[in-house]
């Protein structure tokens, strides 16, 4: 075994940042992994895709199962993909049912039946929780171009996307602590922050250069 970390994830991990100045999205030079590699020198294969979700996910780490077993450690961040829902068909029919990328259900047990067999091999596992988002600028953002007021109704409240959200990070936190997996509660250092809204890119869900810093800051702390 070396002292490589595998990573798996969706753009957070994979240090995805929207650059208000150019209007799109860039990869932040000084993500946390980056720095995270930088600065302890250990070596890092990150195999976090933008817009992964959590079954996407599971199949990335089955086509890398012969790596595996080289790792020190794999870390997984899974969720914000999850939670989301398609919102152009949300704006479009407000009075229907809509579904999740994957149901809450579902992402329980995709993620428990990934953690047992990284478990049954003696791999080690770490689990990230998900950083809170700004329901605001996220409705603001999810709502360009299509019917903000259909999309209102169907949520009934804007802060529904922030409580939706935060389900699955606290699947991700319940997960952890029923398998004795460790957690990086990185939603838990932002809320501790003053604003951690200021930690946030415009689009209000991907952390920005302050906030990658505060996530290396809390993995070296855990460390």
């Amino acid at each position: 075994m070396s002292d490589t970390i595998g990573v798996f994830g969706d753009s957070i991990m994979k240090g995805v940042v929207y650059d208000s100045g150019k209007s799109k999205y860039t990869y932040l030079e000084n993500s946390f992994v980056n720095d995270f590699i930088k600065k302890t020198g250990i070596a890092v294969d990150n195999f976090a895709k933008f817009g992964c979700t959590l079954t996407k996910g599971e199949k990335i780490i089955e086509k890398c199962s012969e790596k595996l077993s080289q790792y020190k450690y794999i870390a997984l961040e899974f969720g914000g993909n999850d939670c989301d829902f398609f919102w152009p068909a949300v704006s479009d029919n407000p009075h229907e049912k809509h579904m999740p990328n994957t149901p809450i259900e579902s992402f329980e047990i995709v993620y428990s039946r990934i953690l047992d067999s990284m478990v049954a091999k003696q791999y080690r596992p770490v689990l990230f929780s998900l950083p809170p988002l700004d329901p605001q600028r996220y409705f603001a953002w999810i709502s360009k171009g299509l019917d903000s007021k259909n999309i209102l109704r169907w949520l009934g409240d804007v802060e529904f996307i922030y409580h939706w959200q935060e389900k699955y990070s606290l699947a991700v936190v319940k997960l952890a602590a029923t398998k004795n997996i460790p957690l990086i509660d990185i939603r838990k250092a932002f809320l501790k922050c003053g604003n951690y809204k200021d930690l946030l890119c415009e689009d209000g869900i991907h952390p920005n250069k302050a906030g990658h810093s505060l996530i290396f800051k809390t993995i070296t702390e855990y460390i």
